[in-house]
């Protein structure tokens, strides 16, 4: 049996006043997903257990059925994993955003204008990170080039007693001085943060962004500390070959990680302007060649909720559906195989908050070849009506797979 999960990273909300207090899974058009709710088990999963933060990493090896409370070791070290980076026991692993300061003369009294620095292309990027290196990096610190805004930093011999270091995109618009870790072990990175900025201010890429009225990458960000990940054989562990299709290096990682299939898609962005029909394609193709399971992700709900786009978010359910999920739904029917899909997000990124939170979210599994009584469509509060309720979040995968 084939199975897919389309994960729609962030999706989940609440009811928000833009959008005539409805969330963006009840705006959405999305008839496909709706008539198969009808038919499906519909209910909520909690995917962060208590006490762990809200992020993606967690969320997702969740879903992807890793307990994290055993299996996490941090954020910045899968992505490091998709990168390539071969991680000692030693290293210590930072996630190295490129952000948009304001131009304070200190550094503590900037705000936090743009956690992603304005969408800052990959090629600029590595430019920016290639000097950050050149000027930064030595024997103990080694900067690592990413997709978009999201780089790695490997510290040789570090720790991860660092204190507080706050993800950017939980500070938007807000002064970073009291988000800055107090820990004296965190004390040499705040000092590469700040020294990154008199270093990219006047940078070529930045002056040329700048002079197209784009946001500048005028400073590095540090957070997401971590150490080699331990993980689990995916195949071992389910008995399926599994491919995750993802346009960010962090999902990338935990299935390279878990040893399973990472293809790489031309034009994905993790934002609007991704290549959906090229995702698509990919999963297809995994599919056609043997896997069993692929784990197909979407990163752009969540990235229009960090940034508060009410319509957005709303449009992006609607393109997940229109441009990546029928053609997959038109294969897997007909292929001639049964097969299994479960559709929710990692976590809820509300729009009135613009970051993550930790409450349960909406989960879709459909059977090819058993019906069951769901619900009319599928959003957050049909989804709570059911009733059904999974505490545990790796218990998902066992739901789908069986």
């Amino acid at each position: 049996m084939k199975s897919l999960v389309l994960l729609c990273d962030g999706m989940a909300d609440i009811p928000f006043a833009e959008l005539d207090n409805k969330t963006p899974m009840q705006c959405a058009k999305k008839p496909l997903i709706d008539s198969l709710a009808l038919v499906s088990e519909v209910g909520m999963c909690r995917t962060v257990a208590a006490g762990l933060k809200p992020g993606s990493d967690v969320a997702n090896l969740s879903v992807m059925g890793y307990d994290p409370t055993v299996s996490y070791t941090g954020r910045s070290p899968l992505e490091a994993a998709s990168i390539g980076i071969d991680l000692k026991d030693t290293d210590v692993t930072l996630r190295c955003n490129l952000v948009t300061l304001s131009d304070e003369e200190n550094y503590g009294d900037k705000t936090m204008v743009d956690y992603c620095a304005g969408d800052i292309s990959t090629e600029e990027a590595a430019e920016i990170i290639k000097t950050v290196e050149e000027k930064l990096g030595n024997e103990i610190y080694k900067f690592y080039s990413g997709v978009s805004y999201r780089h790695c930093l490997v510290v040789s011999n570090g720790t991860t007693d660092l204190g507080e270091m706050t993800p950017p995109h939980d500070i938007s618009g807000r002064v970073v001085g009291e988000y800055l870790s107090k820990s004296e072990n965190a004390a040499p990175l705040i000092d590469l943060m700040k020294k990154s900025y008199d270093i990219l201010i006047n940078h070529p890429v930045n002056v040329s962004r700048m002079e197209k009225g784009l946001r500048p990458a005028n400073s590095i960000w540090l957070w997401g500390e971590g150490t080699r990940p331990q993980m689990e054989d995916f195949y071992k562990l389910n008995g399926v070959k599994g491919c995750v299709v993802s346009a960010v290096d962090l999902l990338k990682g935990i299935g390279k990680c878990a040893n399973m299939e990472t293809p790489e898609v031309e034009g994905s962005t993790g934002y609007l302007d991704t290549n959906f029909e090229g995702k698509a394609a990919a999963a297809i193709d995994a599919f056609k060649r043997g896997i069993d399971f692929v784990y197909l992700h979407f990163e752009a709900p969540d990235e229009c909720g960090h940034r508060g786009e009410a319509k957005n978010k709303v449009l992006a359910i609607e393109e997940i559906e229109n441009r990546a999920f029928k053609p997959i739904f038109e294969y897997l029917k007909s292929c001639g195989e049964d097969f299994r899909i479960l559709i929710m997000p990692d976590h809820p990124t509300p729009l009135s908050t613009k970051t993550h939170s930790s409450e349960p979210v909406p989960y879709l599994i459909y059977d090819s070849k058993t019906e069951k009584t769901g619900v009319s469509s599928f959003t957050e509060e049909n989804a709570a009506k059911t009733g059904i309720f999974v505490e545990h979040g790796p218990d998902m995968i066992h739901k789908l797979l069986g």
